[in-house]
């Protein structure tokens, strides 16, 4: 162990130099781990506050009546629930894929200890010795983060009132979960990313392409939608239990995006690359093929976003100054409030999870954007490519979410909500704005390439 602890010191002090940049991947990770862990305690401290103006889980269970609490402030904690859980999966998402940067970096060195005699057991130390402290120094950071950004969200309305910062404060008991949770995504993603270097060494150093994708992943929003069919025509006895089925198949569903994007994201990118017609088409048509995971984590948050954002234009149905009572009318407009709000934290995520994915990446391909420069690439023509290599599976995912929101919502509301006007053009502000997000988190990367080709 203390050979390997050591083994692990000497690479860190060995990798900060021009030629490989561990110093900035090291600063990507922990800014998404931070970022991950301040919007996971935002969320938390959000449904805690509404929970306690309900009366607690008393106030829940009574149904406000007893509690002295009003009906209506029952429903907050849990939309904002569902709003937490829909939330929960960019967050995981973006903790795995910080875990997975440093990772994916280390593929080739470490595949090289492994052909040197390395064990697995030392290779997997190593890695998980490298992740763990990424993560506990980004969730520090991501406490500093919550702490400045609660006097923010107490200046949200919501039930007519502002926040008070005591309502927002989760404690430290879940300031120490909410530590230990991030670094545990963080070590379980990194064994999970490390598993072909431990396996097959020599396919790792040697830069063999992966697999194709299989169709099969299909099956997964397949079984997602037929379980939505069946939880909307069946009856379970009572509407808390029905409702509780219901958000529990629409996370599902939302979660079967991660499973499905690849395998489009994979498809995609043949067809850009067997019909593409100049050099930065076909660059990133190549690249895409190479790794359709990557591609999709780089634009996977602007998917999720935009699943949420066909649940949050649904709300153009409602007008909250038409309803004769003002609680309703407050409750609907703080219904839209909440669902803009979810949007807007999931895009922030998708587009800070897009600039380290997409950072990470050119870092992880150094070596290829040198030769290509040698060779008489000029940077534009790899500025155009790697924009495109956003672009296309971002196109490809907003498709995507944009059926599964259809599909999973359809048998809810109808096929008819889809075609009021106020809703279409609610969904495709939210998108646009959401896009934005990920291609400026994509822009940000630029500085990368530049320091990249110099190096």
């Amino acid at each position: 162990m203390r050979a390997t602890l050591d083994l692990w010191w000497l690479l860190r002090r060995r990798s900060s130099d021009s030629r490989d940049p561990q110093g900035l991947t090291n600063v990507l990770a922990i800014i998404a781990f931070a970022a991950t862990t301040a919007i996971l305690l935002v969320v938390v401290g959000g449904v805690g506050a509404f929970l306690q103006r309900a009366g607690g889980w008393q106030g829940m269970t009574i149904g406000g009546i007893e509690s002295g609490v009003d009906s209506y402030d029952v429903q907050y904690p849990v939309f904002a629930g569902i709003a937490a859980l829909l939330l929960l999966i960019p967050l995981v998402t973006l903790g795995g894929a910080a875990a997975r940067l440093a990772v994916a970096r280390r593929d080739a060195r470490l595949a090289s200890l492994r052909l040197a005699g390395a064990t697995t057991g030392q290779v997997a130390t190593l890695t998980v010795l490298d992740a763990a402290a990424q993560a506990l120094v980004g969730s520090l950071l991501g406490l500093v983060g919550y702490g400045a950004l609660l006097p923010l969200v107490a200046q949200l309305r919501f039930q007519g009132r502002t926040f008070e910062l005591s309502e927002l404060w989760v404690g430290v008991p879940a300031l120490l979960l909410a530590v230990v949770g991030v670094v545990l995504v963080a070590l379980v993603s990194a064994a999970v990313s490390l598993r072909r270097v431990a396996i097959t060494p020599l396919g790792v150093a040697a830069r063999v392409t992966p697999p194709a994708m299989k169709a099969v992943r299909l099956v997964s929003m397949g079984l997602a939608f037929v379980a939505m069919l069946v939880a909307t025509n069946v009856s379970f006895g009572s509407d808390a239990v029905a409702i509780t089925i219901l958000v529990l198949v629409l996370v599902a569903g939302f979660a079967t995006l991660n499973v499905v994007g690849p395998f489009v994201i994979w498809v995609v990118g043949r067809v850009t690359a067997s019909r593409a017609k100049g050099v930065p088409t076909l660059l990133a048509g190549r690249r895409i093929v190479d790794s359709p995971k990557t591609a999709w984590r780089s634009v996977g948050g602007v998917a999720l976003a935009t699943f949420i954002a066909g649940l949050t234009s649904i709300f153009a149905l409602f007008e909250p100054g038409a309803g004769t009572d003002p609680v309703e009318v407050q409750f609907l407009g703080d219904l839209t409030t909440g669902g803009f709000l979810t949007l807007a934290i999931a895009g922030v995520l998708a587009a800070v999870s897009t600039g380290v994915m997409q950072a990470g990446r050119v870092i992880d391909q150094r070596g290829e954007y040198r030769a290509l420069t040698l060779a008489g690439t000029d940077l534009r023509t790899l500025d155009k490519a790697r924009l495109r290599e956003t672009l296309i599976p971002l196109a490809a995912s907003v498709g995507l979410a944009t059926t599964a929101a259809l599909m999973f919502m359809a048998p809810i509301i109808g096929l008819n909500a889809f075609t009021n006007v106020d809703v279409v053009l609610q969904f495709l502000v939210c998108v646009a704005g959401a896009s934005g997000l990920v291609l400026a988190g994509a822009a940000a990367s630029r500085f990368v390439v530049r320091s990249a080709v110099a190096a």
